[in-house]
């Protein structure tokens, strides 16, 4: 896509983090925006600080882990902007892996899936048909994680699993529209190219009853800063990468019709080079390092 002004973006997760750095981005090439978020404080506080800022703007409260809900998301952005032409499937949660996969929660699972998976599967199902009827250029993106979609950190196997999920969905998708010559494109997000300072370390805030967890965490939640602390007690000092990056390789990937949204990052290709090249030759995986 080239032209953006005037055309309609819908961003999951968009009340915080990198969706609302997303849409903050989006704004500014002058798109209309709806957005989608399970926090109604937050949302209201981020479309109230859109529409201050001059953009065109609704949120609707979200629950990706119901189709019902995505439905609904997709008939409000319809009713009020006629069709939409970017999709962001970008909601996502990460649980306090504290313990082996085999002791975790059955709850965890779930709560993890259902959003980080299940979301994006609802939001193909809800949103593409009617892109492709509508018959204009678009663009779906889904969100994965370098976690998962490109390597694998077996600290956390539940989100890794999520993200791998996103990876082959979004690629299963992109050889289908391709296969019909449709104007629609599909990409996937991989956020980097360091750790990105996003609000997903406190996502449990909006985890839902329905998952509440069976068992007492057994360690203290996890904290951007306490793995920055780690790892600089491993003699590593970790960058981080803001949401509002992000939100500029994604600007950038829509405007080049990428399908592989992946900043560059010399320790990310060494990584993925490496677990290639094992895969190449048959060898045993060995665990990457973590700092």
């Amino acid at each position: 896509m080239r032209d953006f002004a005037g055309r309609v973006a819908v961003v999951t997760g968009g009340a915080s983090g990198i969706g609302r750095a997303i849409a903050e981005r989006l704004a500014r090439e002058r798109m209309r925006l709806v957005l989608g978020d399970v926090e109604r404080s937050a949302l209201d506080g981020t479309v109230a600080a859109l529409r201050a800022g001059g953009a065109e703007a609704i949120g609707v409260v979200t629950d990706v882990t119901r189709f019902e809900s995505v439905r609904a998301l997709e008939e409000a952005a319809v009713a009020k902007f006629g069709r939409v032409q970017v999709l962001c499937n970008n909601a996502g949660v990460g649980a306090h892996e504290d313990v082996p996969m085999w002791d975790l929660p059955l709850s965890d699972w779930r709560w993890t899936l259902d959003v980080n998976l299940w979301g994006v599967i609802h939001g193909v199902k809800a949103f593409v048909p009617g892109m492709l009827a509508h018959g204009e250029e678009g663009h779906v993106v889904n969100t994965s994680s370098g976690n998962g979609g490109l390597i694998v950190l077996p600290t956390t196997p539940i989100y890794a699993t999520s993200k791998a999920a996103v990876s082959t969905l979004t690629e299963a998708l992109h050889f289908q529209l391709a296969g019909l010559g449709a104007k629609i494109r599909a990409s996937v997000l991989y956020p980097g190219p360091h750790l990105v300072a996003s609000s997903i370390f406190t996502a449990s805030r909006n985890r839902l009853p329905r998952y509440e967890r069976e068992t007492p965490q057994v360690m203290p939640p996890m904290t951007l800063e306490a793995i920055l602390q780690m790892a600089e007690a491993a003699g590593t000092r970790l960058k981080t990468t803001e949401p509002a990056e992000v939100a500029e390789h994604l600007l950038a990937g829509l405007r080049e019709d990428r399908y592989f949204i992946l900043p560059p990052s010399e320790d990310g290709d060494r990584r993925v080079r490496a677990r290639t090249e094992a895969i190449l030759a048959r060898r045993t995986p060995e665990p990457p390092r973590l700092f």
